[in-house]
């Protein structure tokens, strides 16, 4: 058996590794929130969210690598991210864990996406999404 994956095994990418990995043909899988991701995303990303927000605090999606392997095959290779990297790094090591084998986290998540310029021409005030709800 082999030993559980934890975050230093999870391979980080900057967004500009992140960006040209997609060019290649790498499937971006978002991790954050639907609401998060409705503000912006990067173009064809594929949306399963790793947390909800609810009013008692952040929780995780109890449901995330069943929704995640009902879109994806373990082979797929992908580069995982959030808004600012902490739940896409949470993500990548659930994912490694229950055998993907080609995962990236982008470092930064989609804040730095968006601060690369990457995001095309809003304005980023309007694509970032504040990390801590507060109700």
């Amino acid at each position: 058996m082999e030993a559980e994956k934890r975050p230093e095994d999870v391979v980080t990418v900057d967004v500009r590794v992140a960006k040209d990995l997609l060019q290649k043909g790498h499937l971006y899988l978002d991790v954050r929130t639907v609401e998060e991701y409705n503000k912006g995303h990067v173009e064809n990303a594929l949306n399963v969210p790793y947390m909800f927000f609810t009013p008692e605090g952040r929780v995780k999606n109890p449901d995330f690598l069943a929704q995640v392997m009902s879109i994806l095959k373990k082979e797929d290779h992908l580069v995982v991210a959030c808004n600012s990297g902490g739940r896409g790094l949470r993500a990548c090591v659930d994912l490694l864990n229950v055998g993907f084998e080609h995962v990236n986290n982008m470092g930064g998540g989609y804040s730095a996406w968006v601060d690369s310029g990457f995001a095309g021409d809003k304005p980023p005030e309007e694509l970032k999404t504040a990390c801590k709800f507060r109700g």
